[in-house]
């Protein structure tokens, strides 16, 4: 996903490069096997959960023999290199919205066999998180996320973004993410009274002059997950955005602290097939398995990550059910990120991801 023109980034969409350029040859190999599949995973214990609620029963059904491949490869640097050269190392990739846009405009990707899927299970699946070149097979979402112990049960509790920023009926110390974890844009509009409904096209100075606002009372933007989950383990945040699975993660380890499901941002990684790869029928198969409202669920109860489609809360207990982001139950007071606005390209040439990221490096050094 390209986020700014920074020299970090062009450090990270380099290291990703060289990971396709490190993939060994033998992976590499453009060869046309109909009994074989390379996918991109993620590493640690998310894909561990992956290969056994995914891979290994996709591999008894099919025959198909599959390689995960756990280097950095989603990148729109990464993908380009490898379609354009035409040495596309891997036929599934995860991805980011806004880059699916960014390649598919140009070509990069190949189309989704929908096709293939059951109807049931296709319906499933929300459209906002499916178009003709990805399909989301997991959601994820920001959410408020409060300490019991400073607000306790007994006390009035903050319920949405405008009581997260009123610091005279709530004080306490704010944490919020910055721009490089989908930053805090959708919370500044509702805190300053813009319904989920009309968030976008977004209004960048009404973002920024309600950041002014709660900027003060900030002790800490943070830059990803484990930091935020090391603050809140700390009690170094009273009030705190939050990827809700790593404040699950806490809750679970018995921290005082509860997520709000009000308001809360959905998000969702891209399954994508690079133009030109070699297994693409393989992959096609696989997108349509993994989709698949039972293989979600057995996903979700090795790793706490919410499904993408709502029949596998047919197949989940209640108790781990309620726990995940896209429970039907959330559905009225969540939202999802609009991440075709985030692609649109200005005259400029720039995103409106780019151009929010730019105006925010700007405004957190004043």
């Amino acid at each position: 996903m390209t986020f700014s023109i920074s020299r970090r980034h062009v450090i990270r969409a380099a290291s990703a490069a060289a990971a396709v350029s490190a993939i060994p040859f033998t992976i590499r190999a453009q060869t046309r096997a109909t009994k074989e599949l390379r996918l991109n995973v993620s590493s640690g214990d998310f894909g561990k959960a992956f290969i056994e609620a995914y891979v290994k029963p996709f591999e008894t059904e099919t025959g198909v023999k599959v390689t995960p491949v756990t280097q950095n490869v989603g990148s729109v640097a990464a993908i380009a290199l490898m379609v354009t050269n035409d040495n596309v190392a891997l036929d599934l990739v995860i991805s980011g919205p806004v880059g699916v846009a960014e390649l598919s405009a140009k070509d990069m990707l190949e189309k989704i066999d929908y096709a293939i899927y059951k109807k049931e299970e296709l319906s499933g699946i929300p459209e906002a998180c499916r178009n003709a070149y990805s399909v989301a097979p997991y959601f994820g979402s920001v959410n408020m996320v409060y300490n019991t112990t400073k607000y306790p049960a007994s006390k009035p509790r903050p319920a949405n973004w405008a009581e997260f920023w009123d610091v005279s009926k709530f004080p306490g110390v704010r944490s919020l993410a910055t721009s490089t974890n989908y930053g805090c844009w959708e919370e500044a509009l509702l805190a300053d009274g813009v319904p989920v409904e009309k968030l976008y096209p977004m209004d960048i100075e009404r973002v920024f002059a309600s950041l002014e606002r709660i900027k003060p009372h900030v002790r800490k933007w943070w830059n990803n997950g484990a930091e935020i989950q090391q603050m809140l383990r700390d009690g170094a945040a009273d009030l705190a955005s939050s990827f809700d699975g790593r404040a699950l993660v806490l809750m679970n380890e018995g921290a005082p602290i509860e997520i709000s499901r009000n308001q809360a941002k959905l998000y969702w990684d891209a399954m994508v097939i690079p133009k030109g790869a070699p297994n693409a029928h393989n992959a096609q198969r696989f997108l349509e398995f993994m989709t698949r409202g039972d293989r979600q669920a057995a996903f979700a109860q090795i790793f706490p990550q919410a499904p993408s489609n709502q029949n596998a809360y047919k197949h989940l207990p209640d108790q781990l059910g309620r726990k995940l982001c896209s429970h039907p139950d959330y559905a009225k007071t969540s939202y999802y990120r609009n991440w075709q606005w985030y692609a649109e390209t200005g005259s400029d040439g720039k995103t409106n991801q780019q151009r929010m990221v730019d105006r925010w490096n700007q405004w957190i050094l004043k």
